[in-house]
């Protein structure tokens, strides 16, 4: 059996839609095999699917391939995850750094980040080191 690529990714959750997930095929975030490929290319079952969501890419293998949206509990049954370790280990260090790593105009920081500025850029004062002055 055979299914459009971007009908699949929206029916196995992994967009929100399916003109998302259009779109992620045509920009060329979406991979079988290492090739780019167009929202109406058919996949088959046993390939494997590569998505670019930043800062990871995550990988499934195909075990069925639908067309129609399913319930998020028979997600095994469509696919395998088989993204590799590393990524989420990125995923999760861009999760604690992220108030560091902020795009470009993406806005003001919020009163956590701001704050976590003002200690990170607070100055260093040594106490000790005026003392020994103190004593010449």
């Amino acid at each position: 059996m055979e299914a459009r690529i971007d009908k699949w990714l929206w029916a196995a959750r992994i967009f929100k839609t399916r003109s998302i997930a259009a779109d992620a095929c045509k920009n060329g975030r979406v991979t079988i095999e290492g090739v780019t490929v167009k929202p109406s290319r058919p996949l088959k079952e046993g390939e494997v699917v590569s998505v670019k969501k930043p800062p990871i890419t995550y990988s499934f293998r195909v075990i069925k391939c639908i067309e129609q949206r399913v319930g998020a509990k028979l997600l095994p049954e469509i696919y395998e995850n088989v993204t590799d370790p590393k990524q989420y280990e990125i995923l999760e260090m861009s999760r604690i750094s992220g108030f560091v790593d902020r795009a470009r105009g993406t806005g003001r920081p919020t009163k956590k980040e701001r704050r976590a500025l003002d200690e990170f850029t607070a100055p260093i004062f040594f106490d000790d080191f005026d003392e020994d002055e103190e004593d010449d």
